[in-house]
């Protein structure tokens, strides 16, 4: 299933190494988590493992364990910054599952009664408005 190799040349892996900008929101040791710039809802993050791993099927155990401590982290943080009445988890992996960057990462959304879901559309959210989001979820932490 997985005989795809991690590529370093991924956004997330920029991200990481500083090569492109993020709104951070945590990190730790093992974690980074940062504002989804082309948000599906008001708040939507991610939390990605620092090392490489392209999804699901080649993560260490231990740094997917991680991973989700961090979401875990990020999604009360989140809910109580936006006074979400719940949320969305989503992990994709591999194209046929809905993956398009391929490195781990899992996307905390959250969720309002009535609300839907934006389409993703490619399309970058104001930068502005994601800094100021960040703010009250990195309050709220």
């Amino acid at each position: 299933m997985n005989d795809h190799a991690y590529e370093d040349s991924n956004v997330f892996a920029k991200i990481l190494r500083g090569d492109l900008p993020a709104h951070k929101l945590y990190e730790d040791d093992e974690t980074f988590a940062f504002m989804d710039i082309m948000p599906r809802g008001d708040g939507h993050c991610l939390v990605i493992p620092k090392k490489p791993s392209r999804n699901i099927f080649d993560v260490e155990q231990d740094s997917l364990a991680a991973v989700m401590r961090t979401v875990q982290r990020i999604s009360r943080a989140a809910a109580a910054a936006f006074n979400a009445d719940g949320l969305t988890i989503q992990q994709f992996n591999e194209p046929a599952g809905g993956q398009v960057v391929f490195h781990l990462h899992v996307h905390v959304i959250p969720r309002f009664d009535g609300v839907a879901l934006r389409p993703h559309t490619g399309e970058m959210a104001d930068q502005a408005v994601l800094a100021a989001q960040a703010e009250k979820i990195r309050a709220a932490l």
